[in-house]
């Protein structure tokens, strides 16, 4: 009875999907030894387990560096020459596109004149017309645009101006809260604190005698006068208070 064919996909069991890779890979090895001795090629093999363990061969009369060296020239190689290729094919392509690009570069540079309103002269009827309703469009999506960007900065600015308006608000609330709360301490300080019932009124300083700076001579001089004899009476009261027999004494 032959054996049964093989379904190709991944194994769910664990220990047998170990085992099969066990033995696929020794006859994965034993092919490739197989083929690198009886034809002469340059073979190698990299296979890494589902661990990350690592397996290679390679052929006896070559290492791995020099073949993979060699497969990086070769691929090297082969992507230069698609290169040209493409490079090649390119540049067929372009010379075909050229004057097509040419001649859509003059269209749109002599619309863009007409644009501006130059060169139409030589414009027909039709032309003119067909102009006309291109500028009545293009006007038509300028304005709407412009509208819708004053509608918009419009908003914004209401929307600012509502903003300011709430915090304008908002500060003269605390405002007024703060005004009440000083005005709470300041009843709640005086309740603590009572003044007296009476309070002694601070002496009134008096006032001092005017002073009479500079006048006449004349009145100086009877001021001086008048000083002289206050003291020649002050000094005739003295001498009348001293008995007669102390100025014989002094006489002597």
């Amino acid at each position: 009875m032959g054996r049964g064919k093989v379904e190709l996909k991944r194994i769910e069991n664990k220990i047998s999907r170990q085992v099969t890779f066990s033995k696929r890979r020794s006859g994965l090895l034993k092919k490739a030894h197989e083929i690198s001795v009886l034809c002469d090629a340059q073979v190698a093999l990299i296979v890494f387990s589902t661990k990350g363990k690592l397996f290679e061969y390679s052929s006896t009369d070559s290492s791995m560096e020099s073949i993979l060296e060699r497969y990086e020239r070769h691929c090297y190689a082969e992507r230069q020459l698609v290169a040209t290729d493409s490079e090649s094919q390119q540049e067929g392509s372009w010379a075909m596109e050229y004057p097509k690009l040419v001649a859509k570069l003059e269209v749109l540079q002599r619309n863009m004149r007409h644009y501006v309103g130059e060169d139409v002269d030589t414009l027909s009827l039709r032309e003119l017309q067909h102009l006309e309703q291109q500028l009545d469009v293009a006007l038509k999506r300028i304005r709407s645009k412009k509208n819708q960007l004053m509608h918009e900065s419009i908003s914004q600015l209401q929307k600012n101006e509502k903003a300011m308006v709430d915090k304008n608000n908002h500060l003269a609330k605390l405002m007024k809260e703060n005004d009440k709360k000083v005005m709470e301490q300041q009843k709640m300080q005086q309740q603590q604190n009572p003044s007296p019932a009476f309070l002694i009124p601070a002496p009134t300083p008096l006032p001092f005698p005017p002073l009479s700076i500079g006048g006449t001579y004349q009145g100086r001089e009877l001021q001086i006068r008048d000083e002289s004899n206050v003291q020649a009476e002050g000094e005739t009261r003295t001498n009348s208070n001293i008995p007669s027999w102390m100025f014989t004494h002094i006489a002597e």
